[in-house]
């Protein structure tokens, strides 16, 4: 294989590690975001019970309230049996005296209910707040660690750039460009290798010609078929 197309070979190389480094910290941001997705979960169910729960307590004291004034009433109902002459003025009276009980038994059922729904509420913000507080410190955890992994990638990032352009510095900036057109379209394909004469970018078989150009020539070769840059590995020289 000659200088140029090594040098191909392995900035072609350099360039595949380099573009594996985003998706490797979008990998790491995304389990961070993940982890914090479930505290702010848990965080909006205790602030949903929350609003649940006053508005159960709400409604109890509505019902509070208009069961001490329907017993208010049934005291007024009672001391005006006293008074009363007439017979139609009893069964009136007795009327509003049941309907006022029935609303009496409502209130007292719609009491117990908005208790219930208080208590089983409140029952599971505890849960809630206890798993919230489990998220909350998984999420940090995660976070310190995957920040460091973070690091570390960028790390790597850093040095594969610096053997890029270590690399860029001693090619042919004619070479380097032919290069960079294919790669606009093949992006990191724009170097492979051909086995089994064929080209390993498009898959395609070369012809007998251009398989021994590759093999034999020092020149650069490209594929018939795609235009890619061919190259043969060493262990099957």
């Amino acid at each position: 294989m000659n200088k140029y197309l090594n040098q191909l070979v392995k900035l072609s190389e350099i360039n595949k590690e380099i573009d594996a480094f985003e998706p490797r910290i979008q990998k790491v941001e995304k389990s961070i975001s993940v982890a914090f997705e479930k505290v702010k979960n848990a965080y909006d169910s205790i602030e949903l019970l929350e609003v649940e729960i006053k508005e159960a307590k709400v409604k109890k004291a509505k019902n509070e309230n208009l069961l001490a004034e329907l017993s208010e009433k049934l005291k007024n109902i009672g001391k005006k049996t006293t008074a009363i002459k007439s017979e139609k003025e009893v069964k009136a009276l007795q009327l509003e005296e049941d309907i006022a009980k029935e609303q009496c038994d409502f209130a007292n059922e719609e009491i117990a209910r908005f208790e219930k729904i208080v208590e089983l509420k409140e029952s599971e913000k505890v849960k809630i707040k206890e798993l919230h507080a489990e998220f909350q410190k998984a999420a940090e955890d995660l976070s310190v660690s995957m920040e460091a992994e973070k690091e570390a990638i960028k790390n790597e990032m850093a040095d594969a750039y610096g053997r890029k352009d270590e690399l860029v510095g001693k090619m042919s900036q004619k070479i380097l460009s032919f290069y960079e057109k294919i790669r606009k379209w093949a992006h990191n394909s724009a170097v492979v290798p051909v086995r089994k004469q064929a080209c390993y970018g498009c898959f395609m078989r070369i012809n007998d010609k251009t398989n021994a150009l590759v093999t034999q020539s020092e020149d650069i070769v490209t594929c018939p078929h795609c235009g890619r840059i061919l190259y043969k590995e060493a262990a099957q020289s």
